[in-house]
């Protein structure tokens, strides 16, 4: 093996090196950058603005005034595996009481061999529904009270993070809801779990009253 040929840098060597190596690390940050995105919490009467991943949590606040400190959400375009993250994340299963938002969320597109279209659940596989009567533009939550209760809203803790598989980041919102908690929202439908599903693969809310639907990776209904 031919020996390996070594000798001292000149100085501009060194320059263009350091150069080059600065070069790396921004392309680095761009990369990482755009592997998700910073979104701030809407009121539910307005939609929820959006600033790039690389921006300050902390210099993103709610723009309803509640809450306050660090409201603003990471969209993470990779799953919660991938970060290394285990369990739920605080979320619940069926008609259990979601009594605290968790700390963060999953969000992945699957297909079901009774829908035409791919729909979304969440990390324990509950199938996740939008509702006719809610708005997109702006994104608004027509469901509280006793209809929270049979729907419960996709919600997360201020400052957490939602992981994604099969859905692009550039979908996904947030809204504060009347009770101050904060929704996730798809394509500014807001997201909601049926309290009748209990186990996965369930899709026991589908069709219900004619304004229900599951939610699809884009915030459309996913039809049968």
């Amino acid at each position: 093996m031919t020996p390996l040929l070594t000798r001292p840098l000149s100085s501009k060597s060194t320059a263009r090196r350091a150069v080059v190596a600065s070069l790396l690390a921004l392309t680095g940050v761009a990369s990482l950058s755009a592997c998700g995105k910073t979104i701030s919490i809407g009121d539910s009467s307005a939609p929820a603005a959006s600033s790039p991943a690389s921006a300050s949590p902390s210099a993103t606040t709610s723009t309803s005034g509640q809450g306050g400190g660090n409201s603003a959400l990471q969209v993470v375009d990779s799953t919660a595996k991938d970060a290394g993250l285990t369990g739920t994340g605080g979320t619940v299963v069926g008609a259990v009481v979601q009594e605290a938002p968790p700390k963060w969320v999953q969000l992945s597109a699957v297909t079901s061999t009774s829908l035409s279209s791919p729909h979304l659940i969440n990390i324990n596989q509950a199938a996740l529904y939008r509702f006719d009567k809610d708005t997109a533009s702006p994104s608004q939550s027509n469901c509280n009270d006793d209809c929270a209760v049979k729907w419960p809203p996709v919600t997360i803790e201020e400052g957490g993070n939602v992981y994604l598989a099969g859905v692009n980041p550039k979908e996904v919102g947030a809204i504060r809801r009347q009770d101050g908690q904060v929704q996730i929202t798809v394509g500014g439908w807001p997201v909601y779990r049926f309290s009748g599903d209990s186990k996965p693969g369930d899709l026991n809310g589908q069709g219900v009253g004619g304004t229900w639907f599951a939610v699809g990776p884009t915030g459309d209904k996913a039809t049968s």
